[in-house]
């Protein structure tokens, strides 16, 4: 009897992706898709929680520079005051001129104060970047302390009394102008500008202050790591906004 020759099983197999996508011809999740989904693929729908790590701290920084901007919209309305008013003058009946700019003084203290509220930007940076240090953070994160928030705790209360002591030195100030006899009322529009220009940014440094106390007892009240981290954040973005517009307010006035 002749020897049958059974031909090979030419049926083609399914490929492995083809296996594992339960025959719906779906390429098997890759490293992005385990990284979306959380890692183990199971319909968690990651993209779709409303708060995810580090968008919260995104959004309140879009908010906290939308704010910034209009800050920096109003000084720059006052400014543009300062700048128009300064060339202003008139003659006499002796066709002598007379600027009606009288620019005051600036008091030394200003400068002292200046290099504190430096000194204050750095110590402020220091704290935010302890926030979000790796180690200290993942150890927060599960539980094992307070790392981060015991590191960065002492470089916000440094910057709390830098400010202060930014604030007493605009006081100072003030008084030493009073004392000659130049004062908001008496003083011409060079005094007017001073006074208006300082006293604004020292209220925004004030709402500083008041941000970097609400971050130190946030340190405290806040269970969550991700909340802390806002707190210091934003303040520590708005007290070096609130500097850097101090130098160039200085600026202005020194070398108007």
């Amino acid at each position: 009897m002749p020897t049958t020759i059974t031909p090979p099983n030419l049926e083609r197999r399914p490929r492995r992706s083809e296996e594992d996508d339960g025959g719906n011809s779906r390429r098997p999740p890759n490293g992005h898709d385990l990284k979306r989904t959380g890692g183990g693929g199971d319909n968690d729908n990651w993209d779709n929680r409303p708060n995810r790590p580090g968008e919260r701290l995104i959004s309140y920084r879009l908010g906290l520079f939308f704010a910034l901007g209009a800050v920096l919209l109003f000084f720059t309305g006052l400014v543009s005051v300062f700048s128009v008013t300064q060339p202003a003058g008139r003659l006499d009946v002796y066709n002598h001129a007379i600027n009606a700019w009288l620019p005051a003084a600036v008091p030394p203290i200003l400068w002292l104060s200046t290099a504190v509220l430096l000194l204050s930007s750095v110590t402020v940076e220091i704290a935010r970047r302890h926030m979000f240090h790796p180690i200290d953070a993942m150890e927060e994160w599960f539980g094992l302390g307070h790392p981060v928030s015991r590191r960065a705790l002492p470089w916000l209360l440094a910057t709390l009394v830098l400010g202060s002591l930014f604030l007493a030195g605009q006081w100072i100030a003030w008084h030493q102008l009073a004392l000659e006899g130049v004062t908001f009322r008496t003083s011409g529009a060079g005094g007017h500008s001073f006074y208006i220009l300082t006293c604004a940014h020292a209220i925004h440094l004030a709402a500083g202050i008041v941000a970097l106390i609400a971050a130190v007892v946030g340190l405290f009240a806040f269970r969550s790591v991700e909340d802390r981290q806002i707190l210091v954040d934003c303040a520590a973005w708005y007290w070096h906004a609130i500097a850097a517009l101090w130098l160039c307010l200085f600026t202005l006035l020194v070398f108007r």
